[in-house]
């Protein structure tokens, strides 16, 4: 279908757009193989040997990663399924004047009382785990019955979005101004739902919180700490067993996000000296977070959009909200309460209509009635199945999640 039947964006819209075509230059493509090809891989230890996955990237998965990616994975085919899709830019700025370009992926529905719904990425995810869940989409729903319109923007420092300015500091405050103003401007002024996982949930959050035009939040990450009253909390054997998750990506897989945080400058100069570096540091979070390992080709996509794009070293701001280091301490005091068992500050509470989709092998899956503590859930979509890239692992449960969520937290009527 051709991208253009979901390309028109609302009457109402008031932003400039422009159209966007996903394509690197043949010289960086070519650069990236040679790195890649002369990229050594660290002699066998017992922990990345012996030890299979327990210390981490696996040597021999890294070794046949990068042979499959030297010799059989095609790019270009990705790009032609990222262009299949309407694509667009937009020029935005956060509330201090610093320019940023927006990309993003759009269905737009055509009918009158579509409702708006935008999903939200994050670390170390893109625009790209939404894909096969849109594809779906279109593939149900031709542009005049399609009862939503989907919007996935790439968050800034991501993929083909600009980076967040270099001269000043910028955190997920900045982030929700910047996706508050290309809602409206789209033309949903008058109300839009928010969707994500991960990074995207905080983002989501705060929009609930703080934007009038968000109407409500469906997550699939509810980042908390044990709540003071969860020996009264009704919980079923599966939530019970999946609370472990938590505890032992708190114990042994939060390390990254400290470095992120603490040596950003560091390590994303490190990471942005060699692609097998960036799949060795990304795809293992992809094999680990993940229910099942997804297929090579979906890692390696991830791992080449970020380097095609630079993505690497401009995309770990976010992380330095979970330390209070010298700059703004402020934003770790606020990030406490939107991340992770590691803080000891429950989220805020969002009034708005919320819903929450459990998947068993999330790195932070909690119970219902811990996700009730944090919002006004009307709706509960509970997986045995499925891990952190939901959209990515489980787009058609996902999407049936949300669909039972927005009947319920949406009053179309009210926008006609």
């Amino acid at each position: 279908m051709a991208p253009n039947e979901y390309g028109r964006p609302p009457a109402s819209s008031t932003l400039t757009i422009k159209p966007f075509q996903a394509h690197v230059d043949e010289t960086k493509l070519q650069h990236m193989k040679d790195l890649l090809s002369l990229s050594p891989i660290g002699i066998s230890t017992f922990e990345n040997t012996s030890a299979g996955r327990h210390y981490g990237m696996n040597r021999d998965w890294l070794s046949n990663a990068k042979t499959h990616w030297l010799s059989k994975f095609d790019w270009r085919a990705h790009e032609a399924y990222i262009n299949s899709f309407p694509n667009f830019t937009a020029s935005l700025a956060d509330q201090n004047g610093n320019p940023l370009d927006v990309h993003f992926v759009a269905l737009f529905s055509q009918k009158r009382d579509a409702v708006p719904i935008a999903l939200f990425h994050g670390w170390p995810g893109s625009f790209l785990e939404f894909l096969e869940l849109l594809d779906i989409a279109r593939k149900k729903w031709r542009p005049e019955e399609m009862p939503y319109h989907f919007i996935v923007p790439s968050l800034p420092g991501f993929a083909y979005s600009s980076g967040p300015p270099v001269e000043t500091d910028f955190g997920l405050e900045n982030v929700c101004f910047v996706m508050d103003k290309l809602l409206v401007g789209l033309g949903f002024g008058s109300g839009y739902l928010v969707q994500g996982g991960d990074i995207g949930s905080a983002v989501c959050r705060l929009l609930a919180l703080n934007y009038e035009a968000c109407k409500g939040m469906h997550l699939n990450m509810i980042s908390m700490p044990r709540p003071e009253n969860a020996e009264q909390l009704e919980v079923d054997a599966l939530e019970k067993k999946a609370l472990n998750n938590g505890d032992e990506f708190a114990n042994t897989g939060y390390a990254y996000a400290a470095e992120h945080g603490t040596r950003t400058a560091t390590i994303g100069h490190a990471l942005s000296s060699s692609p097998l570096a960036v799949l060795s540091w990304v795809g293992e979070k992809f094999l680990e977070w993940t229910d099942e390992d997804p297929p090579l080709d979906k890692i390696l996509e991830g791992v080449t959009l970020y380097w095609l794009t630079d993505t690497m070293s401009r995309n770990m701001y976010n992380y330095r909200s979970f330390n209070a280091g010298k700059i703004r301490p402020r934003r770790a005091q606020l990030a406490n309460g939107l991340f992770g068992r590691t803080g000891n500050k429950m989220p805020p509470f969002v009034s708005k209509p919320s819903g929450y989709s459990f998947f068993r092998c999330d790195i932070f899956p909690v119970p219902k009635t811990w996700a009730a503590q944090t919002c006004n859930l009307v709706a509960y979509g509970q997986h045995s199945s499925g891990g952190h890239f939901a959209a990515m692992e489980k787009p058609r449960e996902l999407l049936a999640d949300v669909e039972e969520w927005v009947a319920k937290a949406w009053k179309a009527q009210a926008h006609l």
